[in-house]
């Protein structure tokens, strides 16, 4: 009955608030195969291993648009309390305080999970730097070819200005009451 869930579900499962990659208590607890109050009761008896940068509530507003984003989570909308979101180092600090062998096994999973979550960032950084050193190429080209089409363009010199002409001072009239 331990089945280990492959690594690309994990992914699903992994969300940004304040900047930050973080899984939801909810979906952990379903991982470690506990409930979401029993995990609460543990980190906060164990508080001082979760310091912001591990763990941190959700607020009212950010429950919301979870909710939104997901809706397998719509049943979080009914609860009073907010949930908590894991950093990485959070999941890991989880296996201190959950210490069966399914969450020890989870834990593995889910690290592995973060990090190919990591890798995938830097690969997109890595594409992304290609495409803007392509655009800037693609840019020089043009600008090079505009440079060349403006020099085969006659240049005309000492025209007459056309279009309407105005007097060099204007008079105005200052009336006093």
């Amino acid at each position: 009955m331990n089945k280990i869930i492959p690594v690309r579900s994990f992914e699903k499962l992994i969300f940004e608030f304040r900047g930050i990659k973080v899984m939801v208590d909810i979906d952990l607890a379903t991982l470690y195969e506990t409930e979401t109050k029993k995990l609460k009761q543990q980190v906060k008896r164990n508080i001082d291993r979760f310091p912001d940068d591990f763990m941190f509530e959700l607020t009212r507003d950010e429950m919301k648009q979870l909710i939104k984003a997901v809706p397998r989570l719509e049943t979080l909308k009914y609860s009073p309390v907010n949930p908590l979101v894991f950093t990485e180092q959070g999941v890991a600090m989880l296996s201190s305080v959950l210490t069966s062998p399914k969450a020890v096994q989870m834990n593995i999973e889910i690290m592995r999970a973060f990090a190919k979550y990591r890798a995938l960032l830097m690969g997109n950084s890595e594409i992304r730097r290609e495409i803007e050193a392509l655009d800037k190429k693609l840019n020089n080209a043009f600008k090079f070819l505009l440079d060349k089409i403006d020099a085969l363009t006659p240049k005309y010199m000492n025209r007459k200005a056309i279009g309407f002409k105005t007097p060099d001072k204007i008079k105005i009239l200052k009336i006093t009451l």
